[in-house]
């Protein structure tokens, strides 16, 4: 899943997007690559971000999906907590909601039920205003995990069959770095429950810390480490800004481990 970002604030690659013609041309150059999905996302969900109102967004994301879903041969997603962006997003032919809040707002649900779309379910301590600040658990993984599962048996019993449903521990999102690398060394945990399992750590700050304090620029060969370590604990989707190079690592990585026929 390639990331494109069209929002000036993004913690990685804000203002480099925004425009459609751009976005496009960035869309593209993913594909090629080996992108799979196209993420879009018009709000930035970065530690610290502050909210952007609901017309702002739909200003951001919706000419580009409909540029998207005329041209792309790949599916795009998503990445919105707000059911107006949903709703416009699947009426330009998105097929994939990325959703950080798990279809918690009313109306999201029947937003995504109403369509054939994918949703992925994401799990969110606080918001992304607050998130880092003091994030607790008892049982990091069980508390994840439970949740996640609450969402998929919320979203089944409301129509959404359980082939659309995608979970995401949110890694990053109001969780420490011990939190993190729980999850990630326990991903089996999440995998188990028989739905795909989406990771995103792509030039994360938790990246950063394990290096050292490495930039975000500096973040590329910890990632693709990151995605090729969550695809061998079973991650079906890796969401991630840097396309060819986690492409091809995770290609050779399968490769030569075998886990590639098995999924098969």
């Amino acid at each position: 899943m390639g990331v494109l970002n069209v929002t000036p604030d993004s913690f990685s690659d804000g203002g480099r997007y925004a425009v459609p013609e751009e976005a496009l041309k960035h869309a593209w150059a993913m594909v090629e690559e080996g992108a799979s999905i196209i993420d879009v996302g018009g709000e930035s969900t970065r530690p610290g971000a502050a909210d952007v109102s609901v017309d702002e967004e739909l200003r951001r994301v919706v000419p580009v999906v409909e540029a998207l879903t005329r041209e792309l041969p790949v599916p795009v997603s998503v990445d919105t907590r707000r059911v107006e962006v949903m709703r416009r997003a699947l009426a330009a032919g998105a097929g994939m909601i990325n959703d950080i809040n798990a279809l918690q707002e009313p109306g999201a649900i029947a937003a995504v039920t109403q369509s054939d779309a994918a949703i992925c379910l994401m799990h969110m301590q606080g918001q992304p205003k607050t998130m880092q600040q003091a994030p607790v658990y008892r049982d990091v993984v069980d508390e994840v995990a439970g949740y996640l599962c609450s969402r998929a048996d919320a979203c089944r019993s409301e129509g959404i069959e359980a082939e659309r449903i995608v979970l995401d521990p949110g890694i990053g999102f109001g969780k420490t770095l011990a939190h993190n690398l729980a999850l990630m060394r326990e991903l089996p945990t999440l995998t188990a429950y028989g739905y795909p399992v989406l990771v995103g750590v792509s030039r994360k700050s938790l990246i950063g810390v394990i290096l050292d304090g490495a930039t975000v620029d500096q973040r590329l060969f910890g990632s693709v480490g990151g995605a090729l370590a969550a695809a061998l604990c079973g991650a079906r989707l890796l969401r991630v800004h840097d396309v060819k190079a986690t492409a091809d690592a995770l290609r050779v990585a399968l490769a030569f481990t075998g886990v590639d026929e098995e999924a098969r």
